[in-house]
């Protein structure tokens, strides 16, 4: 009997671009790979070591994965986080392994009830850790050196992308392109260039300024894990100043200084403890006045809330989807970009897991579907920098003003009440929807109580104290 199976057609895998290689670009890439052959195409030339590169010059300041970034690494790239910890990064329990100061002033208790950690590593390792991973996968290729210049298609269907390598120009042919450029996205303009229109964007920046210092961890504080030091600036006290101490990995601490407009740091070595020990509670300058230095000082500029609504235009071709920075770019105090561009990624996935890659609308379906985690980490971040003088053309709605208060009741709760706690760790995380805020947990003691008295200082132990100063 003939073989008929023989004469069938051979179904081409479907192929994806993916433009960038920073950690959107990578989790867009693993996402995807499910479905297609997908190609990265990076600008630069990738480090073979955790060092940082020009297309991420925010790598040199303090970061933190909250966890529901944990959790969707851990989802799209499974055992991903502890590589990382096993490479050196920690997951530091929130708030057991933290000192933090809320916006409004007050100090949270180290309550160890809750499920959250905060996965802190220095971004070099942390994006050697994905690269290594995501390039691993045989179904993902890289082409660096190589800038993407435009899209090819119409305004109704997007058939690939045009890159160019060193003089030559050439069009990789896809069925999806995905923009996960970060902040220089030039999405809108190619998508000009296709005969859409503009697309819709909002601006909100406090004008604040990032100065960062590497140190050698002091005392004997490389030896056991110190907590993590964050005081947050007070919108209702402009100029906002704030500083955070991340210990990473090779007994370092990495320092990073902020402040708004009118009260930024300078890149001046000799100022940089002063401005910490000026901060409304000087514990930052006073763990660093002892603290060797390990390099100069890094400043940055690029903080604004920055948000593309791709999802609300009216016409959107098939074949072209725009993930990360690219879409939405927040304020980086907050911590919200890398776990929001994982969350996207899972969205990109579990969309397709229900629809052709190539299919028409399916384009459209996941920029809508990448925009739900998107809104939630824009309305927190939005919510505390429309505050500044000058952060926005328009002034915050009553509404806006009315969740602020609601959030900040939130915030004093928590920070006497672990349940209320849990609560709103669950939304900053971004593991749960803003709802959770009205939950039980949360008006309960709001209202009722019992309610612990506010702390007058950092909760600093006494021998981490006195760890610091050995």
């Amino acid at each position: 009997m003939p073989d008929r199976s023989a004469s069938l057609p051979i179904r081409r895998r479907p192929t994806a671009v993916v433009v960038g290689a920073g950690a959107a670009g990578l989790f867009a890439a693993a996402a995807l790979a499910e479905f297609a052959d997908v190609t990265l195409v990076e600008r630069d030339r990738l480090p073979q070591d955790p060092e940082p590169r020009r297309g991420v010059p925010q790598a040199l300041h303090a970061h933190l994965l909250w966890s529901g970034g944990v959790a969707a690494f851990d989802e799209l790239l499974p055992g991903v986080v502890d590589e990382a910890v096993a490479r050196g990064a920690r997951l530091a329990h929130i708030m057991g392994d933290m000192v933090s100061r809320a916006p409004n002033e007050v100090w949270f208790r180290r309550f160890t009830t809750t499920r959250h950690h905060n996965l802190v590593c220095s971004r070099p390792l942390l994006d050697h850790v994905l690269t290594a991973r995501v390039l691993a996968d045989p179904r993902i290729s890289l082409r660096e050196d190589t800038a993407a210049v435009g899209l090819a298609g119409s305004a109704t269907i997007v058939t690939g992308l045009r890159v160019r390598t060193g003089d030559r120009d050439e069009t990789l042919r896809a069925d999806l392109v995905v923009d996960a450029s970060g902040r220089g996205s030039r999405a809108p303009l190619w998508l000009r260039r296709l005969g859409l229109p503009q697309v819709a964007e909002r601006e909100v920046n406090a004008g604040v300024r990032y100065a960062t210092r590497l140190y050698k961890a002091p005392g004997g504080t490389a030896a056991a894990p110190f907590p993590l030091v964050n005081v947050q600036a007070n919108p209702a006290k402009a100029p906002g100043r704030a500083g955070i101490i991340v210990p990473i990995e090779h007994g370092r601490w990495i320092v990073t200084l902020s402040g708004s407009r009118g009260g930024e740091p300078s890149g001046d070595a000799q100022e940089f403890v002063d401005f910490a020990l000026g901060l409304d509670d000087p514990v930052i300058g006073t763990l660093l006045r002892d603290a060797e230095p390990l390099g100069d000082v890094v400043t940055s500029r690029s903080t604004a809330n920055q948000r593309r609504y791709y999802e609300k235009m009216p016409a959107w071709p098939d074949g072209f989807v725009v993930l990360g920075d690219a879409v939405a770019g927040y304020n980086p105090v907050y911590g919200h970009g890398l776990s929001v561009a994982a969350q996207c990624a899972l969205a990109v996935r579990d969309t397709l897991r229900d629809r052709d890659i190539a299919a028409p609308g399916t384009a459209r379906r996941l920029q809508r579907a990448a925009a739900r985690p998107v809104g939630a980490a824009w309305d927190l971040a939005v919510g505390q920098d429309i505050f500044y003088p000058g952060a926005s053309d328009t002034p915050p709605t009553v509404a806006e003003r009315l969740l602020a208060r609601y959030v900040d009741r939130c915030v004093e709760t928590a920070a006497g009440n672990p349940r209320a706690l849990g609560a709103l760790l669950d939304v900053m995380s971004l593991s749960e929807p803003p709802s959770r805020l009205f939950s039980a947990d949360m008006l309960r003691p709001m209202l009722l109580g019992p309610r612990m008295p506010r702390l007058a200082a950092a909760p600093l132990r006494t021998e981490e104290w006195e760890g610091a100063r050995a």
